[in-house]
């Protein structure tokens, strides 16, 4: 399903304003953006040409992490900042060990939740909503996520790429501890994020001014301060690295934006 900018008016989808959703989109070499996606990210991979390459290293990190989790015996998933589907999604990997895996998927963003609707519709244990992770209890108690994931049972939690469109002002750490406090023993928690240490500062600005003027600007944080957002949770070997190191067998070279990553149970 290609979603076209007819289609996003006649669903209230700002198509003059650059969306991380579709710019990420572009960047992994999907269809469903739009010129004001394509020019920002163009912007930035005219500093950093290997951000494809970067984003692909996440895509495949976010679905070995879902199969690794998968095989630790977890049966549902909860995907914060989900973005536009992109094949395989966290419902095909998982289901890959569990075939009976049940999964939500969350974005704040109108065009995901369009293509979500559209393209998840006929799996009664998969489901999208639209939700913002800066209100958690709202998604926390949202019908379908109360229906899909039982939080008396461990559950894999994903937020990637999302963190960077949260604000130190909006603390992103007591937004993570609001969803720890309802997630039982023996729950997983992944976590990826653009990372100030070893990040080129000239792509790191143009990124950042790119996004000042979108609904979410963009905030790098140090590695430090992405280790605290797993306060509470038992941190996984190697910890918080590059997202292309996270993998003893992943040979992907060094990119000149850093994004880290880590995953973490809670005990």
């Amino acid at each position: 399903m290609v979603v076209t900018q007819q289609d996003s008016a006649s669903s209230g989808i700002d198509t003059t304003q650059m969306s991380h959703a579709r710019a990420y989109d572009y960047v992994l070499g999907g269809k469903d953006n739009f010129e004001v996606d394509r020019e920002a990210a163009k912007q930035v991979i005219a500093l950093a040409p290997d951000l494809p390459a970067l984003g692909r290293a996440q895509r495949r990190f976010l679905l070995r992490v879902t199969q690794m989790c998968a095989r630790e015996g977890i049966t549902q998933f909860l995907d914060i900042g989900a973005g536009i589907p992109t094949a395989p999604n966290v419902h095909e990997s998982a289901r890959a060990v569990v075939p009976d895996a049940r999964v939500v998927y969350v974005d704040s963003d109108p065009i995901v939740f369009v293509h979500n609707q559209a393209l998840l519709s006929p799996d009664d244990n998969v489901s999208s909503i639209q939700a913002d992770v800066r209100r958690p209890d709202e998604i926390l108690d949202d019908p379908e996520v109360q229906r899909l994931i039982n939080f008396d049972e461990p559950v894999l939690l994903l937020f990637i790429g999302l963190f960077h469109l949260v604000t130190d002002a909006e603390d992103p750490a007591a937004l993570i501890a609001r969803f720890r406090e309802r997630m039982a023993p023996g729950s997983y928690i992944c976590i990826s994020q653009f990372c100030v240490d070893g990040s080129d500062p000239a792509a790191k600005a143009k990124l950042e001014e790119i996004s000042v003027n979108s609904p979410a600007p963009m905030t790098f944080r140090r590695r430090d301060d992405i280790e605290r957002f797993f306060e509470g949770f038992e941190l996984l070997s190697p910890g918080v690295v590059d997202v292309q190191q996270w993998w003893p067998d992943e040979t992907a070279p060094p990119t000149m934006l850093k994004v880290a990553a880590g995953v973490a149970r809670k005990l």
